[in-house]
């Protein structure tokens, strides 16, 4: 099967993924053998790829990559299932996540993969599993967002950002959306009550505070983001991008939760987790025609790299595709 393979760490996505032929894998008795139709690219695909924030290399590998690619989103066609599984059948549409998905086909766990949505394409469900089901848990779980709130969403035309918009919007929120000049259109698009072009407005300079802060873009201090919060604000730090080999930005994140006990706001974080609930959950907002993902490009497996380059050049609108060849 053709399958993207990194061999090492490196920052520079031209340097370190190559296309080859492997084995195709097989599905374990309690696994799921997925023919991958499309996967798509986001901010933890570079992580993963550099090995950056060096805590990373706990879970994907100390020195050298544990898996082939850092690819983790799929939609797809179920080719086999293992003897212990149940709920899945060879020629179900599926999508979720698994490790090294950057490939024709994937061994997946059941319990990371639910029914595709029946009005997407494969490639846009591919975009949806680990940005959606982040930006579900931060507007939904973590931010608790409901009908008549202030909402602010920074990053807001990102692959977190504009589920994240959708979904504050679909809670009945009032939502104020902040992204670059050209982005400004995309984002209104997709449900934001007001938008703010950060290169020329700032969040703090009105008296409007808000009752929930979804921070994506990674690139204001604890300060101004409690400045902006309501007395009893929730604030919610999904983003922190710097260029610290050890911390890589999440400090923000740690000294929220550090001073969160000691104020009536809550400043918190949380890791997103990847299951079929999730999914569903997502699926029902997708069917319910409140959510859609965004696809900026679709590229060919052969020129992922040039896909997560375009993800760090900063352009991009919502989501990057990648497509497999032989469908």
């Amino acid at each position: 099967m053709a399958a993207v393979v990194q061999e090492r760490y490196g920052a520079e996505p031209e340097a370190v993924l190559r296309t080859a032929q492997l084995a195709r894998p097989r599905a374990r008795p309690d696994q799921v053998l997925v023919r991958v139709r499309a996967s798509s690219v986001d901010r933890g695909t570079w992580h993963t790829m550099a090995g950056l924030p060096y805590p990373v290399r706990a879970v994907f590998g100390l020195r050298r990559p544990k898996y082939p690619n850092p690819g983790r989103n799929l939609a797809g066609v179920v080719e086999a299932v293992g003897a212990d599984v149940t709920g899945f059948a060879p020629g179900d549409e599926v999508y979720g996540t698994a490790v090294a998905a950057f490939a024709e086909y994937v061994a997946a766990r059941p319990d990371r993969l639910a029914p595709k949505p029946a009005g997407l394409t494969f490639e846009e469900a591919a975009t949806v599993p680990v940005s959606g089901l982040t930006a579900l848990q931060a507007v939904r779980d973590e931010g608790r967002v409901r009908e008549g709130q202030q909402v602010l969403i920074t990053g807001a035309a990102g692959g977190v950002g504009t589920f994240a918009v959708q979904l504050a919007h679909a809670c009945g929120a009032q939502v104020t959306a902040v992204a670059s000049t050209p982005k400004l259109d995309a984002v209104r698009a997709l449900g934001a009550d007001r938008v703010l072009d950060y290169t020329r407005e700032d969040f703090l300079a009105d008296a409007r505070r808000y009752d929930v802060i979804i921070d994506i873009a990674g690139n204001r201090g604890l300060g101004d983001l409690r400045r902006a919060l309501t007395p009893l604000g929730r604030l919610i730090i999904t983003g922190g991008e710097t260029d610290g080999a050890w911390l890589g930005g999440t400090d923000r994140q740690l000294r929220a939760q550090m001073l969160s006990p000691f104020t009536r706001q809550h400043l918190g974080t949380f890791i997103s987790s990847e299951h079929a609930e999730g999914l569903r959950d997502l699926t029902a907002f997708i069917d319910a025609g409140t959510l859609k993902p965004v696809v900026d490009h679709v590229y060919p497996l052969g020129e992922t790299a040039a896909a997560v380059r375009h993800l760090l050049d900063g352009r991009v609108i919502g989501k990057l595709a990648l497509v497999l060849s032989g469908r």
